[in-house]
C-alpha cells in the first residue's frame, strides 16, 4: 500500500513539474513582442512631427539598425 501512494505522489510531482516547462520563454516572446509593439507606436506617432534633429522615429530606427549591425558584426553605415 505505501509503494503504490509513493507511486502516485511521484508521478503527480513529475506531472506537475513537466507543465511548466518552457514557460519562460513563452513570458519572454511576450515581452520582446510588447516592446516591439511600444517602438512601433512612438514611431508611428512621431512620424508627422519633427522632434530633434532628425525626428524620433528617425532616430530610433537608426540606433536599433547600428545596434543589430554591432551585434551581428556589420559596420554602422
Amino acid at each position: 500500500m505505501g509503494y503504490r501512494l509513493m507511486g502516485r505522489l511521484h508521478a503527480a510531482v513529475v506531472h506537475a513539474w513537466n507543465r511548466e516547462r518552457g514557460q519562460g520563454t513563452v513570458e519572454y516572446v511576450a515581452l520582446i513582442l510588447l516592446v516591439a509593439v511600444v517602438l512601433a507606436g512612438v514611431v508611428t506617432a512621431t512620424k508627422s512631427s519633427q522632434i530633434g534633429p532628425n525626428g524620433i522615429g528617425t532616430t530610433i530606427v537608426t540606433k536599433l539598425k547600428e545596434a543589430l549591425n554591432a551585434v551581428g558584426g556589420k559596420p554602422a553605415k
